[in-house]
């Protein structure tokens, strides 16, 4: 994760390494200099029950490598294949392009940046859905 800055709000937390971190009650900014480091904003997480669309489950499952609950071993190859198929079906250039940052990401062990890649796709899917494209 090296030079990954993370700026933060007051009261706002984040998921490091497995360990909780609440910020103060100014506004900071954290810069991240260890390599390969898991790191979560709570605010962007993810709950199980709202993981009910394929980005959201694909942004679910990086965000379970992220907070330890599984493993890159376990998980990557599943990844892999749902960003294939959603590949298949957000075929416009822009989505394509956040899809391939998020395999290099993901064949990287750059398990933030994957995340934040698929995220960006979630405005767009919720468009998609609320127009009944399937």
């Amino acid at each position: 994760m090296s030079g990954l800055v993370l700026k933060l709000g007051p009261k706002e937390r984040v998921l490091v390494n497995g360990a909780v971190i609440e910020n103060g009650d100014r506004r900071s900014r954290l810069s991240i200099i260890t390599p390969n480091a898991n790191i979560l904003r709570l605010r962007d997480a993810i709950h199980p029950e709202q993981a009910n669309t394929p980005v959201r489950r694909v942004c679910y499952a990086v965000q379970m490598i992220l907070s330890g609950d599984a493993t890159p071993e376990d998980t990557r190859r599943r990844l892999l294949r749902n960003i294939e198929e959603l590949s298949q079906v957000l075929t416009d250039h822009d989505s394509h392009q956040h899809l391939k940052r998020a395999t290099e990401a993901l064949l990287s062990d750059q398990f933030y940046q994957c995340l934040k890649s698929i995220r960006a796709l979630l405005p767009r899917e919720e468009r998609l859905l609320a127009h009944g494209v399937q």
